[in-house]
């Protein structure tokens, strides 16, 4: 998919907005507020790589227990209480608006054109082989049912209904059921589940997610392409930053900062102490929305095991070791952060210009073109989720673990090979495995990312000038400019709590008719 023609002179523009930026925040600017021009910055997906400003990590590891909160504790807003056991994932973007009718356009939604939602976000079975040792069985309706390899139930697909019912190797449970406009429910046990709506813009199809988690409901918007046969969701964000705010966040300050976030005594941070420790101190933004971004993704993934009796990893046998998840691993999806940063002014550069923006570029699309160039790109697991290896050998991941995209898949593939680079042990897939994972699950950890670097974003706006992060210059706009696809989304989906729930409930009832459709067929397996 060719980028927009405007792309490049955008990126251009947000590249000099961007080292204007750099130089202010690292004390170098002219009298008069002037700031003094900077080298062009290298913005492609992919392929920049950061001067060596890894951040101080503190030396050893020290358990959680014996490590004190410094520097005047984190305070998440009233909206997000980080409580371990109690986590509730960030606050999405809600509806501001309508088509003036006070109804959102959905009258222009494209048709399905054959295309089908897949992966995790989807309805319709797996596209991953079946694990060595498991089977799988196919009726003439289409309906499948497929089971691990130690004969348990792993997926039941209702061709009828367009429902799939996942039981994770990690014992945790999925229902997804997408029709053909796009309409969707997915309901998770212990996690965050969501109804999905389309809706129309500029003659594009977007779609709007209600979220509902421990009683809260919240929103966000994606861009929907079609990508290789398959139904793409690329998040859009509800608001964008100006040029000289990605500045200040994409770049290196002055000197590094000390941040208390306050995670000692928190139970997930107890239960995750041998896997994950924050930085010392932070020299840019980029480190500080990696721990930020990971923190949040460990609390969703105990909530899960906490509320769904989900078991991920197994601490090592010694304790006292240092965190599994490494600083070189931390410094790549610091890098990550940076590309997604740029990503996203060039994004709101082409909004400012009245450009729409390419959900092809914007996904997964250009990173595996990137791939195909030789640039690498880290993705963060953002689910439960089972994979193969390259002896079909099943394993499962989870939030927080570490892939890497090195290699591009075939052209028609729907799958792509990746490198674990972290992952919490026990069941998990282990460090530099490689695994086969569904295009559709790395858009959605792409999204996922995306959210919650925006999240975080909105944080160090709420914080800067205090607890040590560098303060904003008071000529940098800091409040967002809302996207205009936001305001004529669909509100909020009222009735989301109780549709989450009312397919959750139906889930014994597709693993009856499912079972009993296959069960006169003959199977396959490894």
């Amino acid at each position: 998919m060719k980028m927009p023609r405007v792309l490049r002179a955008i990126e251009l523009t947000s590249a000099a907005a961007i080292a204007a930026g750099v130089l202010y925040f690292s004390g170098v600017a002219l009298a008069g507020g002037r700031i003094a021009p900077a080298p062009h910055i290298n913005m492609g997906g992919g392929g920049y790589h950061p001067p060596a400003m890894r951040p101080n990590t503190g030396g050893g590891f020290h358990p959680p227990a014996g490590r004190p909160n410094t520097g005047g504790g984190f305070h998440p807003p009233a909206s997000r209480p980080s409580t371990g056991g109690g986590y509730h994932p960030p606050a999405g973007r809600p509806s501001t608006g309508n088509n003036g009718a006070g109804h959102p356009n959905t009258s222009n939604v494209h048709p399905n054109n054959g295309v089908r939602p897949g992966g995790t976000a989807g309805g319709r079975p797996s596209s991953l082989s079946t694990p060595r040792g498991g089977s799988s069985h196919t009726a003439s309706s289409g309906s499948s049912m497929r089971t691990h390899a130690n004969g348990s139930p792993a997926e039941f697909h209702d061709a009828r209904r367009g429902t799939t019912v996942q039981h994770g190797l990690n014992g945790g449970n999925r229902v997804s059921s997408f029709r053909s406009n796009h309409e969707g429910i997915v309901s998770a046990r212990g996690r965050p589940g969501f109804v999905q709506h389309p809706y129309s813009y500029g003659g594009r199809e977007f779609a709007s997610r209600t979220y509902v988690s421990g009683g809260r409901v919240y929103s966000a918007n994606f861009m929907a392409y079609s990508y290789r046969g398959a139904f793409m969701s690329v998040y859009a964000p509800g608001f964008y930053y100006s040029p000289y705010f990605y500045g200040w966040a994409y770049n290196p300050w002055g000197t590094p900062f000390a941040y208390g976030w306050g995670f000692a005594g928190l139970p997930w941070y107890g239960y995750y102490g041998y896997y994950f420790s924050p930085y010392a101190t932070y020299p840019s933004a980029a480190y500080w929305l990696t721990d930020y971004l990971i923190s949040q993704d460990l609390q969703t993934a105990y909530t899960a095991h906490v509320e769904g009796g989900e078991t991920d990893g197994m601490p090592p046998d010694e304790p006292g070791q240092a965190p599994a998840l490494t600083p070189d691993v931390k410094q790549m999806i610091s890098d990550e952060v940076r590309n997604q940063l740029a990503l996203e002014n060039q994004e709101a550069q082409m909004v400012s210009h009245q450009q729409d923006v390419d959900p092809g570029s914007s996904g997964i699309d250009r990173i595996l073109n990137d791939a195909a160039k030789g640039k690498s790109h880290v993705f963060v697991v953002n689910t439960a989720l089972d994979v193969v290896d390259t002896a079909q050998n099943e394993c499962s991941l989870s939030d927080g673990d570490v892939l890497s995209l090195q290699t591009a898949p075939p052209g028609d593939a729907t799958t792509a090979s990746l490198l674990v680079l972290s992952s919490k042990g026990g069941q998990e897939c282990a460090p530099q495995t490689t695994v086969t994972v569904q295009l559709t699950d790395l858009q959605e950890m792409q999204n996922h990312m995306r959210e919650l670097i925006d999240q975080g974003l909105q944080e160090l706006q709420k914080k800067q000038g205090s607890n040590g992060i560098p303060a904003l210059p008071a000529s940098v706009p800091a409040q967002p400019t809302p996207a205009p696809y936001a305001a004529i989304a669909p509100p909020p989906d009222p009735n989301a709590a109780v549709e989450i729930q009312q397919q959750a409930d139906q889930a014994s009832e597709v693993e009856k008719d499912v079972s009993a459709e296959t069960a006169t067929v003959g199977g396959s397996g490894q």
